[in-house]
């Protein structure tokens, strides 16, 4: 089951589990997860490949954008008048539109 975990990276404990039974063997989850902990393997989340946030953000730049929604007052001749602001920012470009 360990060289499984390890050229499987992504399957989890359920997935294992079933790849067992597939050879014959009946195990628990909670048997599957004691035998990888115990051996040094993380559950499938962590074992996968995983990029740092900033290599994230840097790989995905051009799909993302942040996006804030606020009110602000402005005093003008006719009084005080309440204005919603739509704020965008393209992370890539670090464009801005205000609307």
């Amino acid at each position: 089951m360990l060289a499984i975990a390890r050229q499987n990276p992504s399957w989890g404990y359920t997935r294992l589990r079933g790849a067992m039974a597939n050879l014959g063997h009946d195990l628990a989850r909670n048997t599957i997860a004691r035998i990888l902990r115990d051996n040094g393997l993380e559950p499938a989340p962590r074992r996968g490949k995983s990029m740092a946030w900033k290599t994230f953000l840097k790989a995905h730049a051009g799909a993302i954008a942040a996006a804030d929604f606020f009110s602000v007052e402005v005093l003008t001749r006719g009084g005080l008048v309440r204005y919603l602001v739509l704020f965008l920012i393209d992370l890539k470009s670090r464009r801005v539109h205000v609307a």
